[in-house]
Protein backbone atom coordinates (compact mmCIF):
# COMPACT_ATOMS: atom_id res chain seq x y z
CA UNK A 1 0.00 0.00 0.00
CA UNK A 2 1.21 3.46 -0.89
CA UNK A 3 0.75 6.47 1.33
CA UNK A 4 -1.75 8.86 -0.24
CA UNK A 5 -2.12 12.54 0.67
CA UNK A 6 -5.51 14.22 0.42
CA UNK A 7 -5.43 16.32 -2.76
CA UNK A 8 -8.64 18.34 -2.29
CA UNK A 9 -9.01 21.56 -0.31
CA UNK A 10 -12.01 21.84 2.03
CA UNK A 11 -15.05 23.82 0.91
CA UNK A 12 -16.23 26.36 3.48
CA UNK A 13 -16.60 30.05 4.18
CA UNK A 14 -17.70 32.26 7.08
CA UNK A 15 -21.38 31.50 6.30
CA UNK A 16 -21.05 27.71 6.61
CA UNK A 17 -23.44 26.37 9.26
CA UNK A 18 -22.87 22.63 8.96
CA UNK A 19 -19.79 20.55 8.25
CA UNK A 20 -20.13 17.23 6.41
CA UNK A 21 -17.10 14.99 6.80
CA UNK A 22 -16.30 11.98 4.67
CA UNK A 23 -13.50 9.58 5.46
CA UNK A 24 -10.97 9.95 2.61
CA UNK A 25 -11.50 10.68 -1.10
CA UNK A 26 -12.06 7.71 -3.39
CA UNK A 27 -9.81 7.03 -6.34
CA UNK A 28 -12.44 8.64 -8.61
CA UNK A 29 -12.67 11.73 -6.39
CA UNK A 30 -8.88 12.05 -6.37
CA UNK A 31 -8.84 11.75 -10.18
CA UNK A 32 -11.73 14.19 -10.52
CA UNK A 33 -10.20 16.65 -8.05
CA UNK A 34 -13.34 17.12 -5.97
CA UNK A 35 -15.46 15.46 -3.31
CA UNK A 36 -17.79 12.59 -4.18
CA UNK A 37 -16.52 12.28 -7.74
CA UNK A 38 -17.70 8.72 -8.38
CA UNK A 39 -20.66 8.99 -10.78
CA UNK A 40 -22.69 6.50 -8.71
CA UNK A 41 -22.16 8.36 -5.41
CA UNK A 42 -25.49 9.85 -4.41
CA UNK A 43 -24.09 12.79 -2.41
CA UNK A 44 -24.68 15.52 -5.01
CA UNK A 45 -28.17 14.34 -5.87
CA UNK A 46 -29.11 14.21 -2.17
CA UNK A 47 -27.74 17.68 -1.44
CA UNK A 48 -29.36 19.15 -4.57
CA UNK A 49 -32.74 17.63 -3.65
CA UNK A 50 -32.55 18.92 -0.06
CA UNK A 51 -31.62 22.40 -1.32
CA UNK A 52 -34.28 22.39 -4.08
CA UNK A 53 -31.57 22.88 -6.68
CA UNK A 54 -30.48 21.16 -9.86
CA UNK A 55 -27.77 18.52 -9.58
CA UNK A 56 -24.46 20.34 -10.13
CA UNK A 57 -22.54 19.31 -13.23
CA UNK A 58 -19.00 20.52 -12.51
CA UNK A 59 -16.75 21.37 -9.57
CA UNK A 60 -17.59 25.08 -9.63
CA UNK A 61 -21.32 24.35 -9.51
CA UNK A 62 -20.77 21.86 -6.68
CA UNK A 63 -18.75 24.39 -4.69
CA UNK A 64 -21.44 27.05 -5.22
CA UNK A 65 -24.26 24.69 -4.22
CA UNK A 66 -22.47 24.01 -0.93
CA UNK A 67 -21.53 27.61 -0.17
CA UNK A 68 -24.94 29.00 -1.17
CA UNK A 69 -26.55 26.68 1.37
CA UNK A 70 -24.14 27.05 4.30
CA UNK A 71 -22.58 23.63 3.86
CA UNK A 72 -18.90 22.96 4.49
CA UNK A 73 -17.37 19.70 3.22
CA UNK A 74 -14.10 17.99 3.97
CA UNK A 75 -12.78 14.63 5.08
CA UNK A 76 -11.50 13.29 8.39
CA UNK A 77 -8.24 11.86 7.01
CA UNK A 78 -5.45 13.96 5.48
CA UNK A 79 -3.12 11.10 4.59
CA UNK A 80 -3.13 7.34 4.93
CA UNK A 81 -2.23 4.06 3.35
CA UNK A 82 -5.23 2.75 1.44
CA UNK A 83 -5.99 0.10 -1.17
CA UNK A 84 -8.05 1.67 -3.94
CA UNK A 85 -11.09 3.34 -2.39
CA UNK A 86 -11.80 0.81 0.36
CA UNK A 87 -12.22 2.58 3.73
CA UNK A 88 -11.71 -0.78 5.42
CA UNK A 89 -8.07 -0.77 4.27
CA UNK A 90 -7.15 2.64 5.74
CA UNK A 91 -3.95 2.34 7.79
CA UNK A 92 -1.57 4.82 9.43
CA UNK A 93 -4.08 7.65 9.17
CA UNK A 94 -3.18 11.27 9.80
CA UNK A 95 -6.26 13.44 10.45
CA UNK A 96 -7.10 16.71 8.73
CA UNK A 97 -7.09 19.95 10.69
CA UNK A 98 -10.77 20.87 10.90
CA UNK A 99 -9.85 23.63 13.33
CA UNK A 100 -9.48 26.14 10.51
CA UNK A 101 -13.07 25.50 9.44
CA UNK A 102 -14.36 25.74 13.01
CA UNK A 103 -12.44 29.00 13.56
CA UNK A 104 -13.73 30.61 10.34
CA UNK A 105 -17.35 29.46 10.25
CA UNK A 106 -20.06 29.22 12.86
CA UNK A 107 -20.60 25.48 12.51
CA UNK A 108 -23.79 24.48 14.33
CA UNK A 109 -23.50 20.75 13.60
CA UNK A 110 -20.99 18.27 12.25
CA UNK A 111 -22.25 15.33 10.21
CA UNK A 112 -20.28 12.30 9.11
CA UNK A 113 -21.03 10.60 5.80
CA UNK A 114 -21.03 6.95 6.80
CA UNK A 115 -19.89 4.79 9.69
CA UNK A 116 -16.18 4.81 8.82
CA UNK A 117 -16.07 8.61 8.72
CA UNK A 118 -17.90 8.67 12.05
CA UNK A 119 -15.51 6.16 13.61
CA UNK A 120 -12.48 8.13 12.39
CA UNK A 121 -13.96 11.47 13.53
CA UNK A 122 -14.59 10.10 17.01
CA UNK A 123 -11.07 8.67 17.16
CA UNK A 124 -9.11 11.63 15.81
CA UNK A 125 -11.09 14.87 15.97
CA UNK A 126 -14.01 14.84 18.37
CA UNK A 127 -12.00 15.88 21.42
CA UNK A 128 -10.28 18.80 19.69
CA UNK A 129 -13.45 19.89 17.87
CA UNK A 130 -15.49 19.70 21.06
CA UNK A 131 -18.57 18.68 19.08
CA UNK A 132 -20.55 15.50 18.72
CA UNK A 133 -21.10 14.41 15.13
CA UNK A 134 -24.32 12.99 13.74
CA UNK A 135 -23.62 9.90 11.65
CA UNK A 136 -25.59 9.84 8.41
CA UNK A 137 -25.84 6.78 6.17
CA UNK A 138 -23.14 6.74 3.52
CA UNK A 139 -24.01 8.09 0.08
CA UNK A 140 -21.50 5.66 -1.44
CA UNK A 141 -22.77 3.24 -4.08
CA UNK A 142 -21.35 0.49 -1.84
CA UNK A 143 -24.14 1.28 0.65
CA UNK A 144 -26.76 -0.51 -1.43
CA UNK A 145 -28.89 -1.31 1.63
CA UNK A 146 -30.09 2.31 1.56
CA UNK A 147 -32.33 3.09 -1.42
CA UNK A 148 -32.13 6.62 -2.77
CA UNK A 149 -35.49 7.64 -1.27
CA UNK A 150 -34.62 6.21 2.15
CA UNK A 151 -31.23 7.95 2.05
CA UNK A 152 -32.75 11.28 1.01
CA UNK A 153 -35.41 11.11 3.72
CA UNK A 154 -32.82 10.47 6.44
CA UNK A 155 -30.36 13.14 5.26
CA UNK A 156 -33.14 15.69 4.79
CA UNK A 157 -34.58 15.07 8.27
CA UNK A 158 -31.16 15.69 9.82
CA UNK A 159 -29.79 18.66 7.89
CA UNK A 160 -32.58 20.71 6.34
CA UNK A 161 -33.29 22.76 9.49
CA UNK A 162 -29.70 24.00 9.47
CA UNK A 163 -29.68 25.15 5.86
CA UNK A 164 -33.16 26.62 5.36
Amino acid sequence: MDKVIHPIEPVFDENSKILILGSFPSVKSREYGFFYGHPQNRFWRVIADICDAGVPKNNDEKRQLLLNNGIAVWDVIYSCEIEGSADSTIRNAVPTDIGRILETASIHQIFTNGKKADELYNKYQKSSAGKEAVCLPSTSPANAAWTYNKLLTKWKSEIEDYIK
